[in-house]
């Protein structure tokens, strides 16, 4: 038995023996589904490459043979094998989805908290810094993730519906009484569910506009966000006061906001106008105002308090009876519903005026969300007068919460546009000329901007980030535009954010918020707020630009030199961290890469993007999106403590000088890779980048402008070409030359246990290698015809994958992960069967006889390529 063998047979014998049944039964399943659609052949076929790539993996079958299967099939019959790969990983990840949940639930004991959860990080800071210093903690946290539409997500909607069905089902399957008529019916159920999936086409026929991509993420507010942030709240609540939460007052502030740039991001999007702004944020109110419209009545309607037990308070009896006056019918039928039942009253006649505002009846709407809170803390004043604490501050604290979080708009619309079309714009008005149509549309943008704020508060749509910043003159530039837009004391309340990307900005940061400073909108905005300012860092361009290892250096140091400016000069300023979902953008787990930032840097506050594929990985499950806000509140708040902060400041004062000689190593293997001529051309012919705008991932072209090189090209398609290669470049590439620079194993493993910024960067530099598979990825290189750029690559990841052992001490990749190392292990032959796949398809279309090709065969060939490319995104849960 070979390693690779003995290891995929280790990683079957952990898995959980539930987790082993549900893949059983869907596999199992879905080959039900196969034989059915299309005969016991497909079956077979289908489990022909199956054995073919796991025998590939411990030796007893070559990977010519592999290819010569795929080779022999039609490509009619490929595209359907594909398909069946793509359909069993969908399946796959929902039954780990489901062990996931069900590890949470076991886990979850209120006298042992587990790792990484506000209990624990409420029990840490009351143990080391005592009451106070929990109060000052738990009042100035702050969680700001923002959703964008940013194309990661391979998925059409479809299929994610589909898969959720197939969820629930399956949950019903293993609740019912085995044997019971229940458990035969969610069988039969799961069954066709399962044949529709099947069925259901993977890839996009049309490109998704921006409002698509409005509504696509707001099913995940639907579905979860909305009911699962107070239980969070309620879940920090009960850290503080186990014995009050749910009767006293609650000391646990709604200290999450979303955000979005979902029809507010038009960087290089021209399919985002002001008109998709005012509509995208129109769809998000009509959202919210439901769910509160809902949650209002609910609770209404179950809070039956009879007035003689449970009096109400002046204040209330004194609302009720101005809302008597001013709406006599509305108030009579409710009173003639709920006699004597004063505060139901009120909550119902709330959830009225919540219908009225979604529906613009003005006699009766709310006029904000403030208004509304105002009743519903006058409910609460008045039942807990009147001695019912429970109902005062149980579900109607919930109920607040969301209010508080939400408001009437659900997530503020934030508005992106590059520094170089503000400039351009402002030339053309200074200079009188007739605005361009691009002109015209920034100056309409911001009147939208003026709009949202009349219609729905400033907090609904304030923030507007300048992509490339260079200077304080590309946020002066956004102040003078507003005042051509509208005119004066019409102008929006703004706070402009510059973007720092790629190395270079990064390090002239500090020089630009000091430019900031001198501009008088700035200096108003930070009188107004409190001196609060916000800074965006750029981690997908700047890994590009530089390489992942120079990047991370680079941004840790902006990061430690922005706190540092802000508190040389009185500001509180919040760090915004443009994190991708992959490990070549920022990715990894989040709570971790919190607690390897710069000391000072974070200060009880977080806020980051939440793109494409990670919004429904992390919140399309509750107990899943539990556990991640949890362990984001948890980092929060012990990257502000004092022990947290000193362990790294010591680590990185310790091991900064090696950091940089690996930094400096890495980055000059890095750009020599990219910089050597016919780069762009090389990587476009081995790898399927070209084809990825054909996938109709979402409405923004992959590229900035028309040009055809590398620096025009996004970070998100840079990275998801080479996932698909299975090279995983920019999520390693330099790192073995920079470790190879230091010539001291010993201090390099002392750097790794000591300080977090370093263990996280070789961690996820491991997990990316642990997804790459040298063979295959030699067999795609191979397509560029340039051998000296594949053995240049190769060298590098072997190089890389030996030093990361080294130095982590592990004997294989992942060994100290066993939960992702099995689930790796576990698909990665899977993967494979799609890669040969997308290989047939690859090699014909960039072979030398592709100008002989048919338009059928071409036809065939893309689609072959496409439905490879949405598996193996499938398969290893990654795209850009």
């Amino acid at each position: 038995m070979t390693a690779v063998s003995a290891e995929r047979d280790s990683a079957r014998q952990e898995v959980p023996d539930r987790l082993r049944g549900d893949v059983r039964l869907l596999g199992e399943m879905l080959g039900t589904v196969l034989a059915e659609s299309g005969g016991e052949d497909l079956l077979a076929d289908v489990e022909r490459l199956r054995r073919a790539v796991i025998g590939a993996r411990d030796g007893s079958v070559s990977g010519d043979e592999i290819t010569g299967l795929v080779a022999s099939w039609p490509l009619e019959r490929a595209k359907q094998v594909a398909r069946a790969f793509t359909v069993y990983f969908h399946l796959a990840n929902l039954a780990e989805e489901h062990q996931r949940m069900r590890a949470l639930r076991e886990r979850d004991d209120a006298a042992h908290p587990p790792r990484e959860s506000l209990a624990a990080a409420v029990r840490h800071i009351r143990e080391t810094g005592g009451e106070d210093r929990l109060r000052e903690f738990v009042d100035g946290m702050e969680f700001h993730p923002v959703l964008t539409a940013h194309p990661t997500e391979a998925r059409r909607r479809a299929v994610s519906t589909s898969i959720l069905r197939i969820s629930g089902h399956l949950e019903r399957y293993r609740e019912a009484h085995p044997g019971s008529s229940v458990e035969a019916e969610a069988r039969r159920r799961l069954l066709e569910e399962i044949d529709l999936l099947w069925r259901t086409s993977q890839l996009r026929y049309t490109r998704l506009d921006p409002l698509d991509e409005v509504r696509t993420a707001l099913a995940a507010f639907d579905e979860t966000i909305f009911r699962v942030v107070p239980e969070i709240y309620r879940s920090l609540d009960a850290a503080i006061d186990p014995e009050g939460t749910g009767r006293e007052p609650a000391r646990a502030p709604a200290f999450v906001r979303y955000g979005s740039w979902i029809g507010g991001d038009r960087d290089g999007n021209p399919f985002v106008t002001h008109e998709v702004t005012r509509e995208a944020i129109s769809i998000q109110s009509e959202h919210v105002l439901h769910a509160l419209e809902n949650a209002c009545g609910r609770i209404g309607r179950t809070l039956t308090a009879y007035a003689n037990l449970t009096p109400a308070s002046g204040e209330l009896a004194a609302t009720l009876a101005a809302n008597e006056a001013g709406y006599p019918r509305v108030m009579a039928r409710i009173a003639k519903r709920s006699p004597n039942e004063p505060h139901r009253q009120l909550l119902l006649f709330a959830a009225e005026r919540l219908r009225a505002t979604r529906d613009r009846d003005a006699d009766l709407a709310y006029p904000g969300p403030d208004a509304f809170l105002a009743d519903l803390r006058v409910v609460q004043r008045s039942l807990a007068e009147a001695g019912a604490g429970r109902q005062a501050n149980g579900e109607l604290q919930h109920l607040v919460w969301q209010a508080e979080t939400f408001g009437f708009h659900l997530a503020e619309l934030e508005i992106r546009q590059h520094s170089e079309v503000h400039a351009e714009a402002l030339r053309e008005l200074r200079a009188g000329e007739e605005p361009s149509e691009r002109t015209r549309e920034v100056l309409a943008t911001l009147r939208v901007v003026a709009w949202i704020q009349e219609r729905f508060g400033v907090d609904a749509c304030r923030r507007y980030i300048v992509s490339f910043t260079r200077s304080a003159e590309d946020i002066a530039a956004v102040h003078e535009l507003a005042g051509h837009a509208l005119p004066a004391g019409k102008a929006p309340v703004l706070d402009v954010i510059p973007l720092f990307e790629t190395g270079a900005d990064l390090e002239a940061s500090p020089t630009v918020l000091d430019g900031m400073l001198e501009l008088p909108g700035v200096r108003a905005r930070l009188e107004r707020s409190g001196g609060r300012l916000e800074v965006m860092l750029g981690y997908s361009d700047s890994a590009k630009d530089v390489g992942p290892v120079s990047a991370t250096l680079r941004l840790y140091d902006a990061q430690a030199q922005l706190a540092e400016w802000a508190e040389r000069n009185g500001v509180t300023l919040t760090l915004f961290h443009g994190r991708g979902g992959s490990l070549g953008r920022g990715g990894g787990p989040a709570s971790r890469a919190l607690l390897a930032q710069a000391p000072g840097s974070v200060a009880g506050r977080f806020k980051v993007t939440e793109q494409g594929e990670v919004i429904f990985a992390r919140y399309g499950q509750r107990a899943i999106a539990h556990r991640h806000i949890e362990q984001v509140g948890h980092a929060v708040l012990m990257a502000s403590t004092r022990d947290v902060q000193d362990r790294a400041r010591a680590a990185s004062t310790a091991h900064r000088a090696l950091a940089d000689g690996v930094a400096e190593a890495a980055h000059t293997a890095y750009r020599s890779l990219i910089d050597t001529e016919g780069f762009a051309e090389w990587f476009s012919r081995v790898s399927p980048l070209e084809e990825l705008g054909d996938l109709r991932l979402g409405s923004r072209p992959s590229r900035r402008g028309a040009a055809k090189g590398l620096s025009d090209l996004r970070a998100i398609p840079w990275v998801f070409a080479w996932t698909q290669t299975r090279v995983n470049l920019p999520g390693w590439f330099g790192l073995g030359t920079g470790l190879a620079a230091v010539d001291d194993i010993g201090a390099l493993q002392s750097a790794y246990e000591e300080w977090p910024l370093f263990s996280s960067l070789l961690d996820n530099a491991e997990m990316s290698l642990a997804k790459a598979d040298r063979s295959i990825a030699e067999r795609y290189l191979a397509l560029g015809g340039r051998p000296e750029l594949t053995e240049l690559v190769l060298a590098e990841y072997d190089l890389t994958r030996d030093l990361v052992l080294k130095v982590t001490g592990h004997r294989r990749l992942l060994e100290n992960r066993r939960v992702l190392s099995r689930a790796v292990d576990l698909r990665n032959p899977y993967v494979d069967a799609l890669s040969h796949l997308q290989l047939r398809a690859l090699e014909a279309l960039r072979g030398p006889e592709a100008e002989e090709l048919s338009e059928d065969d071409q036809r065939h060939l893309e689609r072959l390529l496409l439905l490879s490319v949405n598996g193996v995104a499938a398969g290893l849960q990654n795209t850009g």
